[in-house]
């Protein structure tokens, strides 16, 4: 079975052909091929970043079209959206959240066996960015205490925040936020990379020309606030905390 999963899987044959098809594409991406090659001018997909350098060497490139494009770009969209949240254990994206979205995909090349073959891409990073109102902002686990007893000895400091005035996020992790929405104009809902091309620089790559790019005209910075995540847990919460340097908000979808 797949070294990916942490628990044993056993199931029908048919299951496992699904679950194998899914580590597959969790491990090395999927495909972007000849046939969405052939609608990008129709679904109206634009190439915002080209040769891009990553940590190995590697290079790629980075396009974006609206989330609820259909044809064959919207069904290899459903089909990864799908691999994600399996992989995230997340919920399906409203129709109305992918309908306020854009889709950001990094793509490298396949290399092909012959000096005639056509150009074979595959998709190896996915952001979501959606346009939201509000969110909020992050409390450094430093600023927080435990709410006292009112008998207890130990004095509480002043010049932090119980816990018991916030509102938790991942409390294993000590993460809370303030209960006060601040205006945010970009949400991250979903974001992700094959597992086989981790630690290359390729989420921060994704989300830095999202926030560049997601308003005409208007580059957003997450470090002032103005991105925020909806699932901010595990490598996820790496991420944020690296990429925004303790800017990054938290909405709920």
């Amino acid at each position: 079975m797949s070294p990916l999963q942490s628990i044993l899987y056993e199931g029908a044959p048919d299951d496992e052909i699904l679950h194998k098809s899914h580590c597959a594409r969790v491990q090395r991406g999927l495909e972007w091929g000849k046939e969405e090659a052939r609608e990008i001018t129709k679904a109206g997909v634009e190439e915002v970043a080209s040769s891009i350098k990553l940590n190995n060497g590697s290079k790629g490139r980075i396009i974006r079209f609206r989330a609820d494009v259909g044809g064959k770009i919207g069904a290899k969209l459903a089909l990864l959206l799908q691999t994600i949240n399996l992989t995230l254990s997340s919920p399906s994206l409203t129709p109305a959240t992918l309908q306020a979205s854009k889709v950001y995909l990094f793509l490298m090349a396949i290399p092909s066996l012959t000096s005639t073959s056509s150009r074979r891409e595959k998709i190896v990073g996915c952001v979501i960015a959606q346009r939201i109102s509000t969110a909020m902002a992050i409390v450094k686990p430093s600023d927080t205490t435990e709410a006292t007893e009112p008998n207890s000895s130990e004095p509480s400091s002043s010049d932090k925040l119980p816990t018991s005035t916030l509102i938790p996020v991942d409390v294993a992790t000590n993460l809370y936020v303030h209960p006060t929405p601040l205006p945010t104009p970009l949400g991250i809902p979903r974001l992700f990379v094959s597992s086989s091309h981790r630690r290359l620089g390729i989420a921060t790559q994704l989300l830095t020309i999202a926030a560049d790019t997601f308003i005409l005209g208007c580059p957003l910075n997450p470090v002032k606030g103005d991105v925020a995540f909806s699932q901010p847990t595990g490598a996820g919460k790496a991420v944020l905390e690296k990429w925004g340097k303790g800017g990054v908000r938290i909405y709920e979808e």
